[in-house]
């Protein structure tokens, strides 16, 4: 697919921290509870870390006890999107920015009304831009 944004993975690697190069652009994860925005109950948006687009909210924000963010759905669903995971002996759905084709997390379907979806996002695959 063509992206919106794409860099040499040299170029990822000099703007991007290592663990955030490793999560983002290398499909890892952070160990659950340590991410900066699992428990973050300020209001405000969630963006790509890469590319800087608009992802998730606080308004969509829930706590679903497994130590990443989750949201119930997107802010801009046009900026996600889906794809099949077959890593690790498991069958995932993995979310991506699609401007860029950045690694979020994963999406599952025991999540809270209104649409049943838990959208678990890696804090190191977003940054968090408070409400002014």
């Amino acid at each position: 697919m063509s992206r919106k944004i794409e860099k040499s993975d040299a170029e990822w690697r000099e703007l991007l921290s290592p663990e955030e190069y490793q999560v983002a652009r290398q499909k890892g994860t952070e160990r659950a509870f340590t991410g900066r925005y699992w428990n973050c109950h300020e209001q405000g948006q969630y963006v790509c870390v890469c590319c800087g687009a608009p992802l998730f909210s606080s308004e969509h924000k829930f706590d679903s006890g497994c130590g990443w963010p989750s949201f119930y759905t997107p802010a801009a669903p046009e900026n996600i999107e889906e794809a099949e995971d077959r890593s690790h002996y498991m069958l995932r759905t993995e979310v991506l920015c699609r401007d860029c084709g950045a690694h979020l997390g994963h999406v599952f379907e025991d999540g809270p009304a209104p649409t049943g979806l838990r959208y678990c996002i890696n804090s190191v695959s977003v940054k968090f831009t408070g409400d002014e």
